[in-house]
């Protein structure tokens, strides 16, 4: 099992969270009520709508880790799937966008598209021990 089937499996457990594809037409995408949530693009990377204001509030701990890759004017976040730890950043992470959708629903509008084909994720040195 890859890391993002397991990401995407402990995930659609969620009660607050259901399963379709994606807006984007790549991949899986978990929803609230309200929003798209996460794109489930590849193996390994993991787009995650965050919202631009908790990517503003967490923009310093979000660009100091080696597994996200901001993406300017962008309300998505992506998430390269390397390890185990990489999940459950992942899984953070998503707790923080559903509070965040709850929080400021209006504050995104209008909505933005994920960044799948915008994102260029390189291997992390030692990537893939898992």
């Amino acid at each position: 099992m890859t890391l993002a089937q397991r990401a995407l499996e402990r995930l659609q457990a969620w009660p607050d969270l259901t399963s379709g594809p994606a807006s984007c037409g790549t991949g899986r995408a978990l929803r609230s009520v309200r929003d798209e949530i996460v794109h489930f693009h590849s193996d390994r990377d993991v787009d995650l709508h965050l919202t631009r204001r908790a990517i503003q509030r967490f923009h310093y701990d979000l660009g100091g880790s080696t597994a996200i890759r901001l993406v300017p004017g962008s309300r998505w976040v992506t998430v390269h799937l390397d390890c185990d730890a990489d999940v459950d950043l992942l899984l953070s992470l998503v707790s923080i966008a559903l509070k965040a959708h709850q929080t400021w629903p209006s504050a995104d509008l209008p909505p933005s598209g994920c960044n799948f084909h915008r994102v260029t994720v390189l291997p992390r040195n030692g990537a893939g021990d898992s």
